[in-house]
């Protein structure tokens, strides 16, 4: 029996569990070493971010992002809002240049805002989630501004100090109806123009891979792309991106308006910003100090259009 024993034990057995043992203490080691790179990683944004001063500020401020001084800063060169204005935000997520177009345009100021990823806007920050390259989206943003401009002013009622009791009419007093015929005709003379100020920030989203099942609007960063890393795509991706931007502005801007678009430096950033000099009175690029300086991301501030300049069929 013990010779029987000895014969069906075999005799690599311990060498066996050994290379076994080996083995997982290897694929362990593999999978701490890639969490210790994730989480260097990590760790290295979350300590830029830290170390950051507008990044600091912003929180201080409460701002959703460090974006917003980018657009202080161009504002304040070149004064780009004034109060009362209609301001269209392109790529508005998380929304901190919504919350500088609303402070710098109150009281009467209207600020819309459109991305493509559901975010929380801020408050008094109308909001459209879809893909602004959509026509539809396009029309849907127009047809707003149109209904908005028609129920813009007040009742002549409204705000009454009287002590006189409220006469309800079932029919609009003659100054409604004034209004009402001086909005139409403002109308037909812009020709559906209604913007004072088109401002894109715009860049594609990664694609969503996971999340599907959330309906938190608060926490849209997991799928907002500052660069892909290949700077030609990222350059060509944000070429598309102003142009469908500038589209839209040649359709919806006023005579005098203005128009900020980001951009990614490469080739065909001079052609835009050709169409951009035929369409409006001056054309600026600009690096804002709050950019950083290792991003190849830029912007043109076109003032003043050009009254019954289009932009020009490519």
């Amino acid at each position: 029996m013990r010779v029987l024993a000895r014969i069906a034990a075999p005799r690599n057995a311990r060498p066996a569990i050994a290379a076994a043992t080996a083995t997982q203490h290897s694929t362990l080691a593999h999978v701490v070493l890639g969490s210790k790179r994730w989480a260097s990683s990590n760790s290295r944004w979350k300590q830029r971010q830290g170390s950051d001063y507008y990044a600091r500020e912003a929180k201080v401020q409460g701002l959703k992002s460090r974006a917003a001084f980018k657009l202080l800063e161009m504002d304040s060169k070149y004064k780009l809002f004034k109060r009362g204005q209609t301001v269209i935000d392109l790529g508005y997520a998380p929304g901190s240049w919504s919350q500088v177009a609303l402070e710098r345009t109150k009281p009467n100021g209207r600020v819309v805002g459109i991305d493509i990823i559901p975010a929380q806007p801020p408050k008094g920050v109308s909001t459209i989630q879809g893909n602004f390259l959509s026509p539809g989206v396009q029309q849907l943003v127009k047809d707003y501004l149109v209904e908005f401009a028609q129920r813009r002013n007040p009742s002549a009622l409204e705000g009454s100090s009287s002590g006189e009791e409220d006469v309800i009419t079932d029919r609009p007093s003659y100054i409604d109806t004034e209004r009402a015929e001086s909005i139409e005709s403002d109308h037909e003379d812009n020709d559906g123009r209604l913007v004072d100020l088109v401002l894109s920030d715009m860049s594609a989203p990664w694609m969503q891979t996971s999340g599907f099942s959330s309906n938190t609007l608060s926490n849209p960063y997991s799928r907002m792309m500052n660069t892909s890393g290949m700077s030609f795509r990222d350059h060509a991706g944000s070429m598309d991106l102003c142009l469908a931007a500038l589209q839209f502005a040649s359709d919806t801007l006023k005579a005098g308006g203005h128009f900020v678009c980001k951009f990614y430096q490469g080739a065909e950033d001079k052609d835009l910003e050709l169409k951009l000099k035929k369409m409006f009175a001056k054309v600026h690029r600009e690096k804002p100090d709050s950019s950083r300086s290792e991003s190849r991301e830029a912007y043109f501030v076109a003032l003043r259009r050009k009254g019954d300049a289009t932009l020009p069929s490519s």
